[in-house]
C-alpha cells in the first residue's frame, strides 16, 4: 500500500526552465514558491504539520545520531578498550566506532528504515516514491553522505538534507 509520498511529484517535473527561473528571474525569486509561502515543512509533500507522517526536525534527527553515535561507541568499546591518554589508541578505537556506526546504519536504515536512535525518538527513514524498504543501494550512500557531516546540515525547506535528496528519502516521525 503506497504511502503519502507515492504520488508526490518530484519538485523540478516543469523541466529546466523550472529550476533555472529561479536564478535567471534574479536572487529574490528563490524565496517565495510560485504556489505561494510554505506554512510548514512538508507541506508542498502533502505531509501533515505534526505528529505522525510530518517531516522530523532537525533537533531530533541531532537527538538520533546521537544515540547512535553513543551506542556504536559503547558496542565498539566491548571489543577494544580505549585509553583516552593514548592519541594512537584513541584513533584506532575512533576509526572501529565510525565503521560500527556505519554498519548500524546502513543495516537498519536498509532493513527497516529506522536505526536505534530513530526508533527510540519515533523517526523513520521512508522513500519518497513509497517504495515500502528503503534497501542498501540507498541506504549506503545515504550513510556515507551523513559520514560527511557537510551534506546533511545543508536542509531545503521541506527538511531534506543533501543526502535525503540525493537518494529519494525523507525522515518523518512515527508518533
Amino acid at each position: 500500500m503506497p504511502g503519502p509520498l507515492a504520488t508526490v511529484t518530484p519538485p523540478y517535473a516543469g523541466g529546466v526552465s523550472r529550476w533555472t527561473g529561479t536564478w535567471l528571474s534574479g536572487p529574490g525569486a528563490a524565496l517565495e514558491p510560485a504556489d505561494g509561502p510554505q506554512r510548514w515543512r512538508g507541506e508542498r509533500l502533502g505531509l501533515p504539520e505534526r505528529g505522525s507522517g510530518s517531516v522530523a526536525s532537525t533537533g531530533i534527527r541531532l537527538g538520533a545520531l546521537a544515540i547512535d553515535l553513543v551506542l556504536a561507541s559503547l558496542a565498539t568499546s566491548v571489543f577494544f578498550r580505549p585509553d583516552f591518554t593514548d592519541p594512537a589508541v584513541m584513533r584506532t578505537f575512533n576509526y572501529w566506532a565510525l565503521l560500527t556506526w556505519f554498519v548500524i546504519t546502513v543495516a537498519g536504515v536498509a532493513l527497516a528504515g529506522f536505526t536505534p536512535g530513530k526508533a527510540l525518538l519515533g523517526l523513520r527513514v521512508v522513500r519518497m516514491d513509497g517504495a515500502p524498504l528503503v534497501g542498501p543501494i540507498r541506504a549506503i550512500p545515504r550513510s556515507v553522505l551523513v559520514a560527511l557531516v557537510v551534506p546533511a546540515a545543508i536542509t531545503d525547506r521541506d527538511g531534506r538534507g543533501l543526502h535525503d535528496k540525493a537518494v529519494g528519502t525523507i525522515v518523518l516521525r512515527t508518533r
